[in-house]
């Protein structure tokens, strides 16, 4: 049929009032109770079934049926509770499986806020909806509950509805009234129209005494009906926190509070309603912009605080006040329907688009503008926090969950936050923007799909934290930074206590401690000897520690780095003193040479000097663990002052995976012919007894004369090897010079996860004919991810570690790299592959030994 034909409703008079429905339309019926729309709806579902339609009764809801079990409907059952996004795809589904023509009964849309607890996301289901019904010629009718929703709400879906039609009833009167009719017009048709019993028609109310008496049945009703100013969701919070004050608050509403606000895992719910008091719960929604869960990173932030704060209140005095806001979750969704983005949404949601759709709804996340209503919140905040630095950062629902840690899948911007209030809003606006738009990164996108979560709701709120630190000239950072982890699995002395915990700390901001840049190494610290490092000469201290320094520079507005010669002139010699050390040898040789200059490397040795700091952070480790019955990391600042006082800022807690315990393997007596390599004390990882399928390796000279700008290539490659045995049930093993997963392509090669995802083990090699060092850089989100997917990682060094290691031990095989990837053929020297049936590969975890060679 042709769009926009006319179609019998059942009642002839309301077809004449409205000049008949059409195909296209959605119809939304205002009501009050839902026996006023089954009055209009079984008019119009027995003519469908008595002209043939093809007709949807679409049930989420737990009211009663609107339609009993009829001839001619079909009945599709959909679980809301899903969230918003699985739950709008399933129907979006159903929709394109139905097609054109379709006539559809929808269940109350007012039952979407009961489950969603927001008007927002009730909104944005029909905002996204609608368009689609009208675009396939179909004809659908939704009831939607007077009273319950905001004005807001019910403006959004009068904009997208082409009928909006008020319905009210008193006794044995029964009124209509048309408040929108799209594309028609006529003297009558928007004043209310009383319906006539005997004779089943409509007529328009033109006479004094009747529409008095219909207007004060509205004024009669409205009279009982909630404040519609604000949405669901705050009239909810705002009961709740009477109810607190009156002594009547109950598990019931703290519960719904912590599903709609916080998390849906069982195990943090636990933890909260254990650590969390009422006031908590109040004073987050006070901190909030926009409706929905806070997501994993802030609730994680903000229990593990609580934790500290009643386990361990002797602490209070060197703990931080947190100073947070909150942008919902409810506004990602917001944003990417108001920018008409939700089409390429639902493509990126298919197997063949999960990837292809990416790149082009990240294009559309970063261009796209936030409503009205949600900028004037960004401006309150950015009033309130003033000129001081800020950070923004991902808190995804699925973010530092129990299993999924999804380190550095996600951005985080630091804005400087200076300027007029213009200038900060567009610069606050866009690192939003940035956030949203990484949702797409080809990495977060494997992850999860390896992880079985593709499909998974995963919404993107915000933490908005305002920067710890100082200003030390133009700059601006905390004095130390960096990750803790209450278990270690990198033990670089034998003897050492894993279970003791492990910081990883680094100068000024805390990018460094969980990033591998060039340069740079943060200090590893174990808590059972937080004082003890694996280096014993000077030279080796200061070639391996941090030489530049992550700050925000106010005077050019921007996160950067400065070498630490530059920070030196603007530091307070206490600063120096407990985080510095000097090289005395190298001063010595200066002296020598007739100059004489002060030279520092940063070792913050005076501070883990500190046992009064040290012993706190191995208690807080500890109370957190045992309260989550589960090792986690968490991510800190300190800052300083002159004597020993400190004050820690805990940014982070998430549970953190280490795999499980693979006990002790007995490692295998090879003859020396039949090692490929054998390391002890430089690996990390549970024990494991596998066969090796493909060796992968990267030849470290031929790959340091490739041209520097030329190197990222060697990355695309191994991805692709990566995806050509993708599952193939294969183990692959990659050997790489240097860092992997570096920024710096002369330290190593600069892959990301998704370049890797495949392998089963990665071991990073030393060659002194370029150069290249291995970094085993526990608790970088490269580390991490390796963890996670259970990818044994371990390193070749060119020193008493490695008791065997034969480069060229595959090099009589053929090399099946440039059959794999022709499109690579210049990189043919540089990567080899190989298809091997008896190499073996041994790692005891207990004792850090591995041995990969001939199984015979």
């Amino acid at each position: 049929m042709a769009a926009f034909d006319k179609i019998n409703s059942g009642l002839p008079s309301m077809d004449e009032i409205l000049d008949y429905i059409r195909l296209g339309d959605n119809v939304v019926w205002q009501v009050s109770d839902l026996d006023e729309f089954r009055f209009f709806v079984m008019p119009y579902v027995k003519q469908a079934v008595l002209d043939g339609r093809n007709l949807n009764y679409i049930r989420f809801a737990q009211h009663p049926p609107i339609l009993p079990v009829m001839d001619g409907v079909k009945v599709h059952r959909f679980e809301p509770d899903v969230g918003f996004e699985q739950f709008t795809v399933a129907i979006h589904n159903l929709i394109t499986e139905q097609g054109y023509d379709a006539f559809y009964v929808f269940d109350s849309l007012s039952e979407l806020q009961s489950v969603w607890y927001t008007d927002l996301m009730m909104g944005n289901f029909f905002r996204v909806t609608c368009p689609y019904l009208f675009s396939l010629d179909t004809v659908a009718f939704f009831p939607l509950m007077r009273g319950k929703h905001s004005f807001d709400a019910v403006a959004r879906i009068r904009d997208t509805t082409q009928l909006l039609l008020d319905v009210y009833s008193e006794g044995k009167n029964l009124y209509l009234h048309p408040l929108k009719v799209w594309n028609r017009y006529s003297t009558t048709m928007f004043l209310p129209h009383a319906y006539e019993p005997g004779t089943g028609n409509f007529h328009p109310l033109t006479e004094g005494v009747e529409t008095s008496r219909y207007y004060n049945l509205l004024q009669k009703i409205s009279r009982f009906t909630q404040d519609q100013s604000y949405d669901s969701h705050d009239r909810f919070m705002s009961r709740a926190k009477m109810d607190y004050l009156n002594g009547t608050f109950t598990e019931e509403t703290e519960h719904m509070i912590i599903e709609s606000t916080m998390t849906h895992d069982q195990k943090m719910q636990r933890l909260l309603k254990q650590y969390f008091e009422p006031g908590d719960y109040f004073a987050l929604r006070d901190r909030m912009i926009g409706s929905g869960s806070i997501g994993g990173k802030a609730c994680g932030m903000l229990l593990a605080r609580k934790i500290v704060e009643k386990t361990m209140p002797e602490c209070e005095i060197n703990m931080e006040q947190h100073d947070s806001f909150y942008i919902g979750s409810d506004v990602f969704y917001t944003y990417i329907v108001s920018n008409g983005c939700w089409m390429t949404r639902i493509r990126q949601r298919t197997e063949e688009g999960y990837l292809e759709a990416a790149g082009e709804l990240r294009s559309a996340l970063l261009n796209g503008g936030f409503p009205n209503n949600i900028r004037d919140q960004f401006r309150n905040m950015l009033e309130y926090f003033g000129q001081n630095p800020i950070i923004v950062r991902s808190s995804s629902l699925l973010e530092d969950g129990f299993g999924n840690a999804f380190a550095g899948k996600y951005e985080s911007v630091f804005c400087p936050n200076r300027g007029d209030i213009e200038e900060r809003m567009r610069s606050f606006e866009q690192a939003v923007k940035t956030v949203y738009a990484s949702t797409m990164d080809p990495s977060a996108l494997e992850y999860r799909r390896r992880r079985g979560l593709a499909n998974s709701d995963e919404q993107m709120a915000i933490l908005v934290q305002r920067v710890s630190g100082s200003y030390y000239g133009n700059y601006y950072l905390p004095c130390v930074a960096g990750v803790g982890y209450s278990y270690s699995a990198y033990k670089w002395m034998p003897d050492m206590d894993p279970a003791a915990g492990m910081l990883r700390i680094v100068m000024g901001l805390g990018t460094k401690a969980v990033d591998r840049t060039e340069h740079d190494y943060p200090r590893l610290v174990n808590l059972d000897r937080p004082e003890v490092t694996m280096l014993t000469k000077i030279a080796d201290k200061h070639r391996f520690s941090q030489h530049r320094i992550d700050v925000i520079d106010m005077s050019r507005n921007e996160f950067c780095e400065v070498k630490l010669e530059e920070l030196l002139p603007v530091l307070p010699n206490w600063y120096k003193n407990t985080v510095l050390e000097h090289d005395f040898e190298a001063e010595e040789r200066l002296r020598e040479g007739g100059r004489y200059r002060e030279v520092y490397f940063v070792s913050c040795q005076r501070l883990l000097a500190n046992r009064r700091f040290t012993s706190m952070m191995k208690e807080v480790l500890h109370c957190l663990q045992n309260a989550y019955e589960n090792p986690v990391d968490i991510e800190y600042t300190v800052n300083l002052a002159q004597g020993e006082d400190f004050v820690v800022n805990l940014l982070q807690c998430r549970p953190l995976f280490v795999g499980e315990e693979g006990g002790m393997i007995v490692l295998p007596e090879l003859e020396e012919k039949d090692v490929f390599f054998d390391i002890v004390n430089s690996s990390m990882g549970k024990s494991v007894d596998r066969m090796i399928d493909v060796i992968v390796q990267v030849e470290p000279k031929a790959y340091y004369e490739f041209e520097h700008v030329k190197k990222p290539i060697v990355a695309d490659a191994i991805g692709a090897v990566n995806r050509h045995y993708n599952n193939s049930g294969k183990n692959l093993l990659l050997t790489v010079p240097g860092r992997i997963g570096t920024s710096s392509p002369e330290l190593g090669v600069p892959v990301r996860f998704v370049d890797i995802c495949g392998f089963c083990a990665i071991c990073e090699v030393s060659d002194t004919r370029a150069g290249y060092m291995p970094e085993l850089s526990y608790g970088s989100h490269m580390f991490q991810d390796l963890v996670e997917a259970d990818i044994c990682y371990g390193a070749v060094f060119g020193d008493h570690r490695t008791r065997r290691y034969e480069r060229d031990y595959f090099c009589g095989q053929e090399n099946l790299f440039p059959r794999i990837c022709p499109e690579y053929a210049e990189l043919s020297d540089i990567l080899r592959v190989y298809e091997v049936s008896d190499i073996r590969l041994w790692v005891d975890g207990v004792k850090n030994h591995v041995i990969c060679g001939r199984s015979r």
